[in-house]
């Protein structure tokens, strides 16, 4: 293992995170407290509680998660696709590197960064309302596998991608409304019978639903099974990834 070149490439993409943190940091924090404020002060006027819980606390773990997809797979996406515009990938794929030192290196950072944005969310939520944490460790965990699954995610689209507009293609039209329609706002328990099975075929939901357990012990689906299914995407993209470098699509081109 190249530490050396895993490290630099880190340092590298942190660097650059530091750079604008205004756009990389004030500005998605800023847009996710503005969503708990609405919304909790909107509809929690009229929903009190759910399931026990108050509604600004309820979606406050939703919230997290749906800024842990969007940046998870936007900063891994741009840190891959960079180097391919500039042509600089070919600099680092001559390299003594290994594909599995790239990856490490570019999804590291992306999963770092996307890790410290939840958990500053996570305290400015508990200024508006009373977070609590049941499981703190499976709150890690989740937060942790998640930023890790996504960044994978978003290396493939920085591979796949062949412009600047592509790379947020996935991200508007396939990860932010399947999470808006995977209970960041909502219990399942609320929807008629028929679109909760529906909702049932969304992944977001199983990511989000083991994450509010983490903190209030309550779920829409199995812990076990969203645990499960953020496992089973994490080793699906891993494994798109180990054939991407296999094969050179879109990298030897």
């Amino acid at each position: 293992m190249n530490i050396v070149a895993v490290r630099a490439l880190f340092a590298f993409e942190m660097s650059r995170w530091r750079r604008t943190l205004m756009q990389s940091v004030i500005s998605p924090v800023l847009s996710t407290s503005l969503y708990f404020v609405v919304f909790g002060a909107a509809i929690g006027s009229r929903i009190s509680e759910v399931e026990g819980v108050s509604y600004g606390a309820f979606i406050v773990p939703g919230l997290i998660m749906m800024l842990i997809l969007a940046q998870s797979t936007a900063n891994a996406s741009f840190g891959i696709y960079f180097p391919r515009f500039t042509g600089t990938i070919y600099e680092i794929l001559s390299a003594p590197v290994s594909a599995l030192e790239i990856v490490l290196g570019y999804v590291g950072a992306a999963a770092t960064k996307s890790v410290i944005l939840g958990l500053i969310v996570l305290v400015t939520a508990s200024f508006f309302v009373e977070v609590r944490i049941a499981h703190p460790f499976w709150m890690l965990a989740f937060l942790l596998l998640t930023s890790i699954a996504f960044s994978l995610l978003g290396f493939i689209v920085g591979l796949w991608a062949e412009g600047f507009e592509k790379l947020q293609l996935i991200p508007l039209l396939i990860i932010t409304p399947l999470s808006f329609l995977g209970g960041t706002f909502y219990s399942l328990n609320m929807l008629p019978p028929f679109w909760k099975t529906v909702t049932l075929l969304n992944p977001i939901v199983y990511l989000i639903s083991g994450f509010r357990w983490s903190f209030y012990e309550i779920s829409d689906v199995s812990v076990g099974v969203s645990l499960l299914m953020t496992l089973v995407f994490l080793l699906v993209c891993l494994a798109v990834i180990w054939l991407i470098f296999k094969t050179g699509y879109r990298l030897k081109a």
